[in-house]
């Protein structure tokens, strides 16, 4: 990809934003990815190459990290068991459960493996609320799922690529299913992640403290976004959990002792201007590189695994909401509904197909198919549906 096929993208990027100032009912995302897909079959823009090592060290950390030191300490902690929960024990099931399914159902419509099955689901399990948080909160929806919806996406970005790394190299050959070897892993990658994570956030906490100057200090975050992200990988744990939980740490010293209203002042100044061009790149992107895997006869399937997705999320769902007395009580059934609708797939997602992609050497080209539309599907009937069904559910509760 050229520099001026980059400044071209962000040229398109700024003026679907300008367009679309408002983002109440079209999310500039779905737009991005639908031109993408558009551009694709411009020549100019088919020698463009999107690897999964330029969305996961280049494009996600960004966008992990300002998510993270945005969300609010205060409630995470409010939120942290239904969060944590949903993040881990239930992406796991998620996975088991539509991966099981998926298997049965494929019977009618193509030939695919349980592993095959198995790496679809986990796939589809990690969401990203990028393009429905602000309009869960701009359209009336409770700002407590939002905060679920927000806080599960920063965590379960984490385990997913724990669970995904696994079943593909099961599905590669390249290791057997056991429980203790997935246990083993899941846990030593994601503690070891979030340990360094809760580590170097505090570290830049009180290195703020010698930094008087704000853009030294904003320079600082960059290098703790992508130097956190990075060490974690070198040494085998999760850098998304490490980005993670870096940002959530610097958010919770903001409330104890930093004296945060420049500092997050300069903060949100470089790193908002940061987040939308990451989010322009990459949903173009996205579009660009979904074109050459959607055309295949197995879209009824797609339409049919995503329909399912949304089915056992909504069980898990609404079961996890039982655990938790602070929910179990103060609850309708529209929670459940709001929490599963707003749980579309995107960013992580395609990380995955194209790591996939880059190990599968061209051996599953039907699994990433249905991967990419199925993720593509979320993303658009997703995004332009959680306006009306917010403002519906909320006139029926009013």
């Amino acid at each position: 990809m050229t520099s001026a096929q980059i400044i071209l993208l962000l040229l398109i990027g700024y003026l679907i934003y300008t367009l679309d100032r408002k983002e109440s009912y079209i999310p500039a995302p779905v737009v991005l990815v639908l031109t993408g897909i558009i551009l694709s079959f411009i020549p100019y823009f088919d020698s463009i190459q999107v690897t999964s090592d330029l969305i996961y060290y280049i494009l996600l950390p960004g966008l992990l990290f300002t998510s993270a030191y945005r969300f609010s300490s205060k409630l995470f902690r409010e939120n942290a068991g239904m969060i944590t929960f949903l993040a881990t024990f239930g992406i796991i099931a998620t996975v088991a459960i539509l991966g099981s399914v998926i298997y049965v159902m494929s019977g009618a419509f193509v030939s695919i493996s349980f592993a095959g099955a198995l790496v679809v689901a986990a796939i589809l399990t990690p969401t990203d609320p990028i393009s429905v948080v602000t309009i869960l909160k701009k359209s009336g929806g409770s700002p407590k799922i939002a905060n679920v919806v927000e806080g599960e996406s920063l965590i379960n970005d984490g385990t997913s690529i724990v669970i995904f790394t696994f079943l593909s190299g099961m599905l590669l050959g390249d290791q057997s299913l056991t429980v203790m070897n997935f246990l083993r892993d899941f846990l030593v990658v994601s503690i070891g992640g979030v340990l360094i994570g809760i580590i170097f956030g505090w570290l830049m906490s009180k290195a703020v403290h010698i930094t008087h100057n704000r853009e030294y200090q904003v320079m600082l975050s960059i290098i703790l976004a992508y130097g956190v992200f990075n060490l974690a990988e070198k040494i085998g744990v999760s850098g998304v959990l490490a980005t993670v939980f870096a940002g959530i740490m610097l958010s919770f010293e903001y409330g104890r002792t930093i004296q945060e209203n420049h500092l997050k002042e300069k903060l949100n100044g470089f790193w908002s201007i940061a987040e939308l061009t990451i989010l322009a790149l990459l949903f173009l992107l996205i579009g660009i590189q979904s074109s050459e895997y959607l055309a295949f006869n197995a879209w009824g399937f797609a339409f049919a695994i995503f329909a399912v997705s949304l089915i056992i999320r909504f069980a898990i769902i609404s079961g996890t909401l039982q655990l938790f007395p602070s929910w179990r009580h103060h609850v309708t059934w529209r929670e459940p509904i709001v929490l599963t609708w707003s749980g579309l797939k995107g960013s992580m997602s395609v990380f995955l197909i194209l790591e996939l992609q880059s190990r599968s050497a061209g051996e599953y080209n039907l699994i990433l198919s249905l991967a990419f539309a199925a993720v593509l599907i979320s993303l658009i009937v997703q995004s332009l549906g959680i306006t009306p069904l917010t403002k519906a559910l909320a006139s029926k509760e009013d």
